[in-house]
């Protein structure tokens, strides 16, 4: 089984019904969707840095982390690997809340993503998205552990 920890943020602005999320629209081939800024953390790279240059990468933004959400584990047989891998994967994301510093949206050339925009949190449920989206945003709902 492979492993791949990879960071990940949740940027948000506005309140109420015009609160926002950031996110970025992943394509892999025929497989796309939204998801949150992130991705994997490099040899050496610490999880912060990784999740900072990951929005930088991806957005345009600069971010600072305000704090950890949480932790999520995933397992993807190795039928569902995109690529035919042969092997199952198992991946560890870190969730982290952030803001904007700086920096203005932009859709990075030549990465795994296509787009990137800001999305009401309201409309989320409609948007062709990946699973990680729902877990961050119940994560700021408060942290509960997936096994008793």
């Amino acid at each position: 089984m492979r492993i791949r920890a990879a960071a990940y943020c949740v940027i948000r602005r506005g309140s109420g019904d015009a609160e926002e999320v950031l996110l970025s629209h992943w394509r892999d081939g025929s497989r796309h969707g939204w998801t949150l800024p992130g991705g994997g953390i490099d040899p050496g790279e610490h999880p912060e840095r990784a999740a900072v240059r990951e929005v930088l990468e991806e957005t345009g933004y600069h971010a600072r982390l305000t704090g950890l959400l949480g932790v999520d584990s995933i397992v993807i047989p190795a039928s569902d690997r995109l690529r035919g891998e042969g092997e199952p994967l198992h991946g560890i994301r870190i969730v982290y809340a952030a803001e904007i510093t700086g920096g203005e949206l932009t859709i990075e050339v030549d990465g795994s993503s296509d787009d990137a925009g800001w999305h009401r949190i309201s409309a989320v449920p409609d948007l062709r998205r990946v699973s990680l989206v729902d877990v961050a945003l119940g994560m700021l709902e408060g942290w509960r552990p997936a096994t008793a």
